[in-house]
């Protein structure tokens, strides 16, 4: 039984970013303003692959080690559509597709980019309303690290599209604008985060797989 030496906070959306709840991102008119359309029975789907990164406004972050997709859905008038995050995956190059990641660990990895290079196990469990991180504890560093990854981008403070509590608060964004799982009457569209360290120029093929629909990204 591997042996978890760092046991982390408990990383809920409430512990993370306050009171925030996943709330999406802005849908488009239709499915039809989106680089790539699917459909699943009456639901048109509209996706954008991200490659890494994700915005709001006129604020755009670098999410390093996952990859982005926005997808949005339209369901006919007065429909209910329930969205589940296991219900996605991502499939690179035709290989094992890659679960979609709980939207507040990719926020404790933004918040905290000092975690990738540290060997330790990690991991995330659902707990009620909570989701446990299992992983390296943070680090403070004191002085400049040769060759440490770069900080996030963050979001300019003068950006007038942009709330004041919102700016250079990239995690808290990572969960607001992740999409939203549960029922949903009416357009909904969000970012989806999938784990990949992987080169961005060796990716040939990407497929969102969404429940038994492939779409094509790449």
């Amino acid at each position: 039984m591997l042996n978890v030496r760092w046991i982390l906070i408990t990383l809920a959306t409430t512990a993370l970013c306050g009171q925030n709840f996943p709330q999406g991102t802005t849908p488009k008119h239709d499915a039809s303003e989106y680089p790539v359309q699917a459909r699943a029975g009456e639901v048109a789907i509209g996706a954008e692959f991200m490659i890494h990164s994700f915005s709001r406004g006129e604020a755009t972050y670098f999410a390093p080690d996952y990859l982005v997709v926005e997808i949005a859905f339209f369901p006919p008038k007065d429909a209910t559509l329930a969205l589940d995050l296991a219900n996605f995956s991502l499939r690179i190059n035709d290989r094992k597709p890659i679960p979609a990641e709980s939207p507040s660990l990719v926020a404790a990895y933004i918040e905290h980019p000092e975690w990738r290079d540290l060997p330790q196990a990690r991991g995330s469990v659902g707990m009620g309303d909570k989701t446990v991180i299992f992983g390296p504890p943070p680090v403070q560093q004191p002085f400049p690290v040769p060759n440490a990854p770069p900080l996030p981008p963050r979001i300019p403070h003068g950006d007038p599209n942009v709330p004041a509590a919102d700016r250079d608060r990239p995690g808290e964004l990572v969960v607001e604008t992740a999409l939203p799982p549960g029922e949903h009457r009416g357009p909904v569209s969000g970012y989806l985060y999938f784990a990949y360290k992987g080169k961005v120029k060796s990716i040939r093929s990407v497929d969102l797989l969404y429940r038994d629909l492939a779409i094509r990204l790449k």
